[in-house]
């Protein structure tokens, strides 16, 4: 039995989906989310900035004794994991668990993957795809632009250039013949119904948020680290720039009002 925080970190809001599932699946357990929403998007940044961020991310909480961390970014899980597996915590990105999950639901082994261009670039998906499955045909590509439209609320699927631009992007996918997609960035659930029309029903969208929470439950579990039962979570959220903004995002992303205030923290102040 541990009742301290779950740690969760995200280069912007996009994380709270991860956040959201996590609540589903463990509503006891006491969260503490920091959203680097000061220097989103970490896709374009190069990989020794993005490992530099990440360092700095992690030593943020555990300053708030959190007892396993989630990067709940697709990028730092693709670039930076070595710098969590080293953190001395228990500690989970959202490759695996997600490339176990679009192996399990696969059934002509054609997968896509659509994420930053530095997880596109990486490579990341495609070998721990192939890792499990060496016949699986894995099909990438770079979506820069979602993260932007989902931290600055662009999310409407009725919004014509939301349309036309995750048109432009999925038109990759159309004579690749995948019946699975993986969302490589926890803040393309946000677009998952925009995405859904253009891909349709024959292909099924694998959420690497919802992923990674269940594959959290496991290792929580296996630990031993679980709350005890009756706890009362405590759910604490901070940022690295304004706060103005971050309630009706986090409504969005969470899919419910946000019942504690947001605090601004100066993550420069943190090792890298």
């Amino acid at each position: 039995m541990d009742n301290r925080p779950i740690g969760v970190f995200d280069s912007g809001l996009g994380g709270l989906t991860a956040v959201r599932e996590l609540m589903q699946v463990l509503p006891q357990e006491s969260i503490v989310y920091f959203g680097d929403t000061g220097r989103v998007p970490y896709g374009t940044k190069s990989a020794e900035t993005i490992r530099k961020y990440t360092r700095q991310d992690i030593a943020f909480l555990k300053t708030n004794g959190v007892k396993m961390i989630l990067a709940a970014c697709g990028t730092v899980s693709s670039v930076a994991s070595e710098i969590g597996d080293a953190c001395g915590l228990p500690f989970t990105g959202v490759l695996r668990p997600t490339a176990e999950a679009a192996i399990r639901v696969t059934k002509t082994g054609k997968i896509g993957v659509i994420g930053t261009q530095a997880t596109v670039s990486s490579g990341s998906y495609e070998r721990h795809v192939k890792a499990l499955d060496p016949k699986a045909e894995v099909y990438s590509c770079a979506c820069p632009l979602f993260v932007p439209f989902v931290e600055n609320g662009v999310i409407a699927p009725e919004d014509p250039m939301v349309r036309l631009v995750v048109e432009r992007y999925l038109h990759y996918f159309d004579e690749k013949g995948i019946d699975t997609l993986i969302l490589g960035c926890t803040h393309y659930p946000i677009l998952q119904e925009s995405i859904a029309a253009v891909m349709g029903d024959s292909v099924t969208l694998i959420n690497s948020g919802r992923e990674a929470a269940l594959h959290c439950v496991e290792m929580l579990r296996e630990n031993g680290q679980l709350c005890g039962e009756g706890a009362s979570p405590c759910h604490q959220f901070f940022v690295s720039d304004q706060v103005d903004g971050f309630q009706s995002m986090a409504d969005i992303c969470l899919g419910h009002a946000v019942d504690a205030a947001v605090r601004f923290i100066d993550i420069d102040r943190y090792p890298a």
